[in-house]
């Protein structure tokens, strides 16, 4: 049997903060409860948060693949990725697989089935400081979706799906305006060869989606795998979620959207840099405004880890009705009970020590030690 003690810490619940101390036994929370303690692991009045919970990140590729026609290491490349991924607080991180690609984009088939098989064999050869479960997301509109999908149909380390469309005119690209930035500019593109480039993908969503968008959440549906909605506009496409079981809208472009989820039941899920930097990079809608709102549920932190440790401090610090509590709980027990994992994301009696040391007195806050079912890692 092996224990440990923290004290002099603030204590972050689902519902408010104490000091007090933390018992760990054999890689479980045994207890807590506030006042000093003489024995233990002294943090100086620094918060202690359960693990951080990271649903969607696309952080991995960028390891993989960090300059166009490049592909590191996939080893080396999920070490790095972890590295970072765990002192950032994130304890489960759901590493996002890319499903169907074309001729300008996105990876050759297998890639992402040989990557899986690289994370898997990191984890049991040690390797990891998180733990590492599989999100795969799924580009509905591309002819080779199921193609790509079909390899992980008997992964057990699947537990989310993303169904997503990025054609331009609907969801995440409403107006052409960013559309022209991220492929036209971007591509150097002129506007003839642009408006081929629209039309074939246009043309691919009208062909695909709606089939694709079915098939995949037909299998997860039979499988037990959380489905996500992605870049939803409209009521639209709201019922087209509910319609395919989805449990996590994740990113909805509109607070109408983001609205109507929340009351389907769905968990709406944001991105912690747009908290950050105040508003999206796509020009759509602030998740400040949703947290306001009251409709925001889960963050992620997309493309830099960092921002799942700092997003929840800004919004208590500058959102109304929106206290520390309940903004951890944006990264840590709602997106775990989102994705079916009922032994973390909390500090309760039972549950995985799965725990984050952060010192925070204003700006930007500072993992000083993780913990990962009792274990330092970080």
């Amino acid at each position: 049997m092996t224990e440990t003690v923290f004290k002099n810490a603030r204590i972050v619940l689902e519902d408010s903060v104490i000091s007090g101390s933390v018992q760990i036994r054999d890689g479980k929370i045994a207890d807590f409860s506030e006042g000093s303690v003489h024995t233990g692991e002294d943090f100086e009045g620094d918060y202690l948060i359960p693990g951080l919970v990271e649903l969607h990140t696309d952080h991995l590729e960028q390891h993989y693949s960090p300059r166009p026609g490049v592909r590191w290491n996939a080893t080396a490349a999920i070490q790095a990725h972890d590295a970072q991924i765990a002192s950032s607080g994130i304890t489960t991180v759901f590493d996002c697989l890319r499903m169907g690609s074309d001729e300008d984009g996105g990876f050759e088939h297998g890639e992402m089935r040989a990557m899986a098989d690289a994370i898997q064999a990191a984890e049991r050869e040690a390797r990891l400081r998180s733990e590492h479960l599989i999100h795969l997301r799924c580009e509905v509109s591309a002819d080779n979706v199921l193609e790509h999908f079909a390899d992980f149909e008997n992964d057990s380390h699947v537990r989310l799906v993303s169904l997503m469309d990025h054609a331009p005119g609907q969801r995440q690209f409403q107006t052409m305006d960013q559309y022209i930035f991220y492929y036209q500019k971007k591509r150097g593109l002129t506007d003839e060869a642009f408006k081929i480039f629209v039309d074939k993908r246009v043309a691919e969503s009208q062909r695909n989606s709606t089939p694709n968008r079915i098939a995949i959440a037909k299998h997860c549906a039979e499988h037990g795998i959380t489905v996500a909605s992605h870049d939803d506009a409209t009521l639209a496409h709201v019922d087209e979620a509910i319609e395919n079981g989805v449990k996590l809208a994740e990113f909805p472009t509109s607070f109408e959207a983001a609205a109507a989820s929340h009351r389907a039941g769905m968990s709406v899920l944001m991105g912690a840099p747009n908290v950050v930097r105040g508003k999206s990079h796509s020009g759509n809608i602030a998740a400040r405004d949703l947290a306001a709102g009251d409709v925001l549920d889960v963050l992620s932190s997309d493309y830099v880890p960092l921002s799942l440790l700092y997003a929840p401090f800004i919004l208590a610090d500058d959102v109304e009705g929106i206290s520390l509590p309940k903004a951890i709980s944006m990264v840590t027990s709602t997106p775990a009970r989102a994705a079916g994992l009922a032994d973390r994301g909390r500090i309760a009696t039972g549950l995985r020590a799965d725990l984050v040391r952060v010192h925070r007195e204003a700006g930007v806050p500072v993992s000083r030690a993780v913990w990962r079912q009792g274990r330092r890692v970080a």
